[in-house]
């Protein structure tokens, strides 16, 4: 295949109000680690949770992460944890990024962080569909994103040590409540829509699959595609939401964000999964059933879960621009995005 004609994911200049301290970052790497002089620091502009910075050293380039400014919700921003699940999962899982450190003491950047090597290559990102990316291309990218989530599935977490990861059993009920709960936490407006999901989601549990480690977030830009070959998989990033759960919650998350042709705009405007080519959210679950051998019955429940969990995190992100601790005007049209979600999380629970 010819070399690809987009170049790799490029930080820009730091945002304002979301600087960091270079100098007691500088003293921090001193004394906790060998990779050098800070040359420049800047900021990747995608994504909407945690905040990502690209070092360049004289040892090279990493990235570093930490959570938003004035974020309140631990548990959805914990540094401590994705280092550790990068640190347990790259024996068994190559294609993540290498963990060089942790801290938790916030008087260095005033918040935990931690800071791994940068992966090299593309990500492929909602403004890529004006790239005119071949259809032939897509088809095979899009089989090899669902191929890479099953091989995460497959992970033995018992021998890999993963298991203490994350509490398996209930882990579907606990995750339909506690969503529900941050929905009732950061509402900002009145959504019937979400309400009416969030009592469907509810009263529609299914019985569990066999546990198996999650990334929980696997989607179009978070995987780093080889420059020179754009089917292939090089790495797998955002490994924040990872646990050990029911894999088809999995499966249903990744399908909250694979959109089609037809879903509404509002929608399609974080990825590129629904240009031609792309498999359809059918076809990713026949792929799927067929390469992982599990029944995959009951998918509505898991899609509009989804579709209702990636609201909720819209909704946290809406709520705190709204509270002022943003100035990203990205954030502010998310409340659209909130509406969006529910309606078709709605749709999907019509149809099945």
């Amino acid at each position: 295949m010819p070399a690809s004609p987009l170049s790799p994911d490029q930080p820009i200049p730091v945002r304002p109000g979301e600087e960091l301290n270079a100098t007691a970052l500088q003293e921090f790497l001193n004394d906790h680690t060998d990779i050098g002089h800070i040359q420049e620091i800047r900021q990747f502009p995608s994504g909407f949770s945690n905040l990502t910075y690209a070092l360049t050293t004289t040892a090279g380039e990493f990235i570093l992460r930490r959570p938003p400014f004035g974020a309140k919700i631990k548990s959805a921003h914990d540094m401590g944890r994705e280092f550790q699940v990068l640190t347990g999962l790259r024996p068994h899982f190559p294609r993540v990024p290498r963990p060089v450190v942790f801290t938790e003491d916030e008087s260095v950047l005033g918040a935990p962080f931690y800071i791994m090597s940068r992966l090299p290559g593309v990500i492929l990102r909602a403004h890529h569909a004006r790239a005119g990316l071949a259809p032939t291309l897509l088809k095979a990218l899009s089989e090899n994103m669902v191929d890479q989530l099953v091989a995460i599935h497959a992970i033995d977490v018992q021998s890999s040590g993963l298991i203490h990861l994350g509490k398996p059993e209930g882990y579907v009920q606990r995750q339909v409540t506690g969503w529900v709960t941050r929905y009732e936490k950061s509402a900002t407006d009145v959504i019937p829509e979400m309400d009416r999901v969030a009592n469907w989601i509810q009263s529609h549990i299914p019985p569990s699959s066999p546990a198996c480690f999650l990334h929980n977030d696997f989607k179009y830009d978070n995987v780093v595609l080889d420059a020179r070959h754009l089917t292939e998989i090089v790495g797998v990033l955002d490994w924040e939401m990872a646990t050990v759960g029911d894999p088809l919650m999995d499966l249903g998350a990744t399908l909250a964000y694979w959109c089609e042709a037809e879903d509404a705009p509002i929608t399609r405007m974080f990825n590129i999964s629904w240009l031609p080519g792309n498999l359809t959210r059918q076809q990713v679950v026949e792929r799927y059933r067929e390469k992982s051998k599990r029944d995959v019955g009951n998918m509505a429940f898991y899609y509009a879960f989804g579709l209702f969990k990636n609201a909720v995190i819209a909704q946290q992100i809406y709520a705190r621009w709204k509270a002022g601790y943003s100035s990203d005007p990205r954030f502010g049209s998310l409340i659209d995005a909130v509406k969006g979600l529910a309606a078709q999380a709605e749709h999907a629970i019509h149809k099945s």
